[in-house]
């Protein structure tokens, strides 16, 4: 019996032993896809069965919030920092004369990753954050640095290299091998792919399997995006790493302004570039097998910054000492625990922010409004029609506020008075299409 029961104890001493100490992690990041473009969110239209898989095998989180355009999302997620903090306030902020992020000024997600032994690598996307992803922490890197021609060319940077194709090629086919051969390389692990989608951003176009004569591009566009979300999973199964890999999914911000549907029969508040509940609510699914509670919804609210000090935690990672983060590490929610959520979430965009708790919404203003039936209506409470509840809320939020003093923090060069500049002709194309 005794004989029987050292067996069994050095069987689960292995067992233990053999646990990846530090998780793998793949963060796929689609761009412009509100909750009304995933059907697990309850979107009438579009369907996403590959997505719904992953959230079928972890948690879904309700209340994520994003900022609600490309490039300050991008920012906040590398650097686990608020805008008015790195510059990050506006797409274009990234240039030579803007105040945009530098790696030099921050203590990046992938440096703190590369730290604590990973392998990092970027996939997809770049151009809003400025610099290079390798001067952000990135080993190695796939991307296309132009602001137009993401999908049918010839062309793309790999590491730094320009590589020409003799044919015309699907961009989002080259990202979807790079991060697939990423994975293959790196499978004894750990790694880090963040891997920021093309996919669905416009100009929306035919994808490889879309039908001849099919004018619905944008239902293609969302299939194929889920398609490669599945063949990621896939390839994660087939090297047997799925239970040592946590893999997220999410959005940059919320549906592009021409696309919008329904859940459930009714509209979102707000789309991509506004500063209410379409704008930066975005989907997040978190999946980790034996970790991450299968099914689960969960309604913590949750701000793109927290990626950071989240992965550091899973990682083994040290974030350096005396540098300001605005980070909040949900890595017990991921385990299933209650953790300790956050109690209100942050969004800015150029010269334009709110503060959003659990029922209220306060804005740059000052305004609050009633959110009980977000994210579909968004009902302002002037001051003299207050209850109880909403002074007491106007007092918490008021103070928020006051204590991040985001008006004291960096501007745009235009004094970051607009919330999107508007562009004329070519530059339009180029950067307000962003």
């Amino acid at each position: 019996m005794k004989h029987l029961l050292a067996i069994l104890l050095l069987a689960v001493t292995s067992a233990f032993a053999a646990a990846p100490a530090k998780p793998n992690i793949i963060f796929i990041l689609a761009d412009d896809l509100g909750l009304d473009g995933v059907s697990c969110y309850g979107a009438d239209k579009h369907k996403t069965p590959q997505i719904d898989k992953l959230a079928a095998a972890g948690t879904r989180f309700e209340t994520c919030y994003a900022a609600p355009v490309c490039g300050p999302s991008r920012c906040a997620l590398m650097t686990g920092r608020y805008a008015f903090r790195t510059g990050g306030l506006q797409n274009g902020s990234w240039r030579a004369s803007g105040p945009g992020a530098k790696s030099k000024d921050e203590k990046p997600m992938a440096s703190i990753l590369k730290s604590a032994g990973y392998a990092t690598g970027e996939a997809g996307k770049w151009r809003q954050v400025g610099e290079t992803p390798k001067d952000w922490g990135f080993d190695e890197y796939c991307t296309d640095p132009t602001a137009s021609g993401w999908f049918w060319k010839n062309s793309y940077e790999k590491n730094g290299e320009q590589i020409t194709t003799p044919q015309e090629h699907y961009n989002p086919d080259v990202i979807q091998q790079f991060s697939l051969d990423f994975i293959r390389r790196h499978k004894d692990g750990p790694f880090f792919l963040y891997y920021p989608m093309h996919l669905v951003h416009g100009p929306i176009l035919r994808t490889p399997d879309s039908k001849p004569g099919t004018k619905e591009y944008y239902d293609d566009n969302i299939a194929y995006m889920d398609k490669q979300v599945g063949e990621v999973v896939a390839e994660v199964e087939k090297l047997g790493l799925r239970e040592k890999t946590l893999i997220i999914f999410s959005a940059d911000n919320g549906t592009a302004l021409t696309y919008p549907s329904t859940i459930g029969g009714r509209m979102i508040n707000g789309k991509k570039a506004s500063l209410l509940e379409g704008g930066s609510r975005v989907p997040f699914i978190a999946s980790w097998p034996g970790v991450t509670p299968a099914g689960a919804v969960n309604k913590d609210l949750i701000n793109f910054t927290d990626m950071l000090s989240t992965f550091a935690e899973l990682g083994g990672a040290t974030l350096p000492e005396g540098f300001v983060y605005d980070s909040v590490s949900i890595a017990p929610q991921l385990r299933g625990e209650a953790g300790k959520p956050r109690e209100w979430a942050f969004v800015q965009l150029g010269a334009k922010w709110f503060v959003r708790e659990p029922g209220w919404k306060m804005n740059e203003s000052g305004a609050l409004f009633d959110m009980s039936d977000a994210p579909f209506v968004e009902t302002s409470v002037p001051a003299e029609s207050d209850t109880d509840a909403s002074k007491a809320a106007r007092t918490r939020l008021t103070a928020v506020l006051a204590s991040l003093n985001p008006a004291g923090g960096k501007v745009d060069a235009d004094g970051g008075s607009k919330k999107m500049r508007p562009s004329k002709g070519k530059k339009k194309k180029k950067d307000a299409a962003e």
